[in-house]
């Protein structure tokens, strides 16, 4: 009798039974690992999409290297203007710089949408330039220029007015994005708006070709400032290289690990004790506590394969909503997290089905046949 249940076909015909003979429980199961899945891809997915993301529009301005103040941020939205604008022309002074653009750094408070102050020939000239989809540049204080990812999730157009620190702007030109802000005013604007006149958050430098030396010129000058080449800045536009997210991360990723494990727990011990009847029957027959364990853990595996491919279509699914519907919010999906989500689902299941497993096992095939 024993050798009938230990084919692999008759065992997936058992797992595959039990899971259909309790469907709510089922879906429940499936639904829970696929919560924790999703949770796991969306959070890495957002934090690493949005640094990425803002990696690849700095790099695209076309400076070498970044000027900011001691001590201050990577991410430029904390960054304070406290640089006094004259700092640029000591700078475009030196042998090594071809180019230097001073910039003002604000963040509109209602949308967290970042706002470059610029000097239009000065912050155009360190690159080929503004690729204009519409307009022109700005010519008077109250315009500014919007790139086509903001245009197209605000359906602004040439002439839009739009508000922004308080302050009403025309939209006098619309440009691809790609060149660090998402809006661009005059800097003399900028400054007036936030009652610094003279200063700027940083310095976009473009070298004449040797990057380390004119790194080296600058910081001999501002020994004191934050000076990064664009390649250092970039390399660090990761969030393995962000301490300040990692806390965040593994509180995420542990929340979805303990949710899943709390629901696999409480169905495969509600589950265990609705077939301590069956169990013993099982034993009975042959079963020893070793296939007792493994056909319950089997099935809990066919739940997590299922709830993994259900949370990985839906975090697909997602990223492709979220890409037309806000085409500025990036979300970046590696395989290495899929391999890992699929691995933290499957630990938290198997954690949460062990103690169950083991308890059935343990029966009595005498008690359990008496259990009503």
């Amino acid at each position: 009798m024993t050798e009938t249940y230990d084919g692999p076909f008759s065992l997936l015909q058992m797992f595959w039974g039990s899971i259909a003979a309790r469907p709510l429980r089922s879906f429940l199961s499936v639904t829970a690992i696929a919560i924790q899945v999703i949770l796991v891809l969306m959070i890495v997915g957002l934090t690493s999409g949005v640094i990425s993301e803002w990696g690849k529009r700095v790099e695209g301005v076309g400076a070498d290297i970044l000027v900011q103040p001691p001590n201050s941020s990577i991410f430029f939205s904390f960054t304070s203007a406290v640089m006094q604008e004259s700092l640029g022309d000591q700078i475009r002074s030196l042998s090594q710089v071809d180019e230097v653009a001073p910039t003002f750094i604000q963040t509109e408070p209602k949308n967290l949408v970042m706002i470059y102050g610029i000097d239009y020939k000065r912050f155009n000239a360190l690159s080929k330039g503004f690729l204009f989809r519409d307009g022109r540049p700005f010519e008077g204080p109250d315009e500014l220029i919007a790139d086509d990812i903001m245009a197209q999730t605000r359906h602004l157009k040439v002439g839009s007015h739009v508000t922004l620190l308080n302050h009403e702007f025309t939209v006098c030109g619309i440009v691809a994005h790609g060149k660090g802000a998402r809006y661009f005013i005059p800097l003399r604007t900028a400054q007036q708006i936030a009652g610094a006149e003279r200063r700027v958050s940083m310095f976009y430098v473009r070298s004449k070709g040797d990057t380390e030396a004119a790194r080296a010129q600058i910081v001999a000058l501002l020994p004191e400032n934050s000076i990064r080449s664009l390649s250092e800045y970039v390399s660090l536009m990761t969030s393995s290289n962000l301490p300040q997210l990692r806390p965040f991360t593994r509180t995420m990723v542990s929340l979805g690990i303990v949710v899943s494990f709390l629901v696999v727990l409480l169905n495969m011990h509600t589950m265990v004790m609705e077939r301590t009847r069956e169990i013993g029957i099982l034993k009975a027959l042959g079963f020893s506590r070793f296939d007792v364990v493994r056909m319950l853990l089997g099935e809990t595996l066919i739940l997590t394969l299922f709830g993994t491919g259900l949370g990985i279509a839906i975090t697909f699914l997602t990223q492709a909503i979220l890409k037309q519907t806000n085409p500025g919010l990036t979300i970046l999906i590696s395989p290495g997290w899929i391999f890992s989500a699929v691995a933290l689902a499957l630990l938290g299941a198997a954690t949460g089905a062990a103690y169950p497993a083991l308890r059935a096992a343990s029966y009595d095939p005498v008690v359990a046949l008496a259990y009503e």
